[in-house]
């Protein structure tokens, strides 16, 4: 019988010819990652193990992300705690501020995912690094720490879902739209445990930013992750960014999935998630009128140059409506860099936005973008839970760059076309 791309993977990481859904295996590690909220427990189960240090200090990354710069003195406490760690172990990947970004856009720009790889990190959204043909997922803290340890985990083989992606995006549709749409087809829980894998020839019309958003926003199906076919595209990133050699693993002919999707990419529209799951999507021709007081672009879905650059295009020479609060997160301090070298920060800045350093910060609810009862936003993140950015009768409306750009304008959800 065949393999998915995902099978294949982990079949040569656990030195096995082949692997079969609902396998338990042993796969070594190409990277394990954690950010400030979920390293701290980590180095505490890491050092119950007695281990004098990390398993490779090239294979270990740490990105002091979701409270930095840092917030409170919880939050400082825990970055000297990692930052010490970090020392102490001789770890190379380890990015604060000055250097930092946002943990799932930082990693692929410094080039420490590649295709082949196996790579964990004790944040849900780790399944990002599937967009470069690699397998990628979240764990606990406690398998970071033995990931660290021994540069092993343990997988239970996922099944997979095929999604065949065919026809040309329309104007103003983009990774996230599409994403969106596909959630808000099987639900929150229709890709539980599995591995969502995208072929066809419309991968072709997907930029790699376009890509990571869709691969970030597996674990929001409920995947264990989700992978891209590796294309022309994939392989000039690489060459690009990376800092190692990479294997392309393709799906067998006669690979079994549990599902087979056909996407035809020119039907999808503009699509908005509504409060308080990311399956419960409108298109914006539905959406109705909804007033917002804050817009929030960026985070580890939306805040790559590309999505700054779709923003920018809507709010040049416009002003954003008095009385919302539009916040801008570049994702890196290269984009942050590149996007000022652009003249995109000026833009922001002359409609009206605030532009902040790389955080996670409003995402959670964190920090720096917090939400009152009652107040409603619409951001390019990729959650939209009960209290997720505030106050618990708060409401998070998802959406792409461009949407959420053109609602700042309207103060209200609108589409791009009704302000250009």
């Amino acid at each position: 019988m065949g393999m998915t791309m995902t099978q294949k993977i982990l079949a040569n990481s656990a030195g096995a010819g082949a692997v079969e859904p609902g396998q338990f295996i042993m796969a070594d590690l190409d990277l394990v990652l954690g950010n400030d909220v979920t390293t701290p427990v980590a180095i505490e189960e890491f050092k119950k193990m007695g281990k004098a240090g990390v398993f490779d200090t090239k294979k270990v990354a740490i990105v002091p992300d979701h409270f930095t710069p840092n917030k409170d003195i919880k939050a400082a406490e825990q970055c000297r705690l990692i930052r010490e760690f970090a020392h102490e172990m001789g770890i190379e990947n380890y990015f604060e501020i000055g250097e930092m970004g946002i943990e799932h856009a930082l990693i692929p720009e410094k080039g420490l995912v590649v295709a082949g790889d196996v790579v964990i990190g004790a944040d849900s959204h780790t399944c990002t690094y599937g967009a470069l043909g690699a397998f990628a997922t979240g764990v606990g803290s406690t398998d970071m720490a033995a990931g660290m340890a021994t540069g092993k985990a343990w997988f239970k083989v996922p099944e997979g879902i095929k999604f065949i992606l065919t026809g040309r995006k329309q104007k103003w549709v983009s990774g996230k739209d599409i994403i969106l749409h596909i959630i808000g087809m099987i639900g929150v829980d229709g890709a539980l445990y599995k591995s969502m894998e995208y072929t066809g020839e419309g991968i072709s019309e997907l930029s790699m930013d376009d890509r990571f958003t869709i691969a970030n926003m597996a674990i929001e199906a409920g995947a264990k992750n989700g992978i891209f076919e590796v294309d022309e595209k994939t392989i000039a990133y690489m060459e690009e960014y990376s800092t190692k050699q990479y294997e392309i693993f393709r799906a067998d002919e006669d690979a079994q999935y549990s599902e087979v999707y056909e996407i035809d990419l020119g039907k999808i529209r503009p699509t908005v998630a509504f409060p308080h799951l990311p399956e419960n999507t409108r298109t914006i021709d539905e959406v109705g009128d909804i007033t917002i007081d804050q817009v929030v672009i960026g985070s580890c879905t939306n805040g790559r140059l590309e999505d700054l650059r779709i923003a920018a295009s809507i709010l040049k020479g416009r002003k954003v409506k008095k009385g919302v609060r539009t916040i801008i997160f570049p994702a890196t301090q290269k984009i942050y860099l590149d996007a000022l070298r652009e003249g995109l920060i000026e833009i922001f800045i002359e409609a009206g936005a605030v532009v902040s350093t790389p955080t996670c910060g409003p995402c959670l609810g964190g920090h720096m973008g917090i939400l009152a009862k009652g107040e409603r936003a619409i951001s390019t993140t990729n959650r939209n839970f009960i209290g997720r950015m505030g106050h618990k009768e708060s409401e998070v409306y998802l959406a792409s760059p461009a949407v959420a750009a053109a609602s700042a304008i309207t103060g209200k959800i609108s589409s791009p076309e009704e302000v250009l």
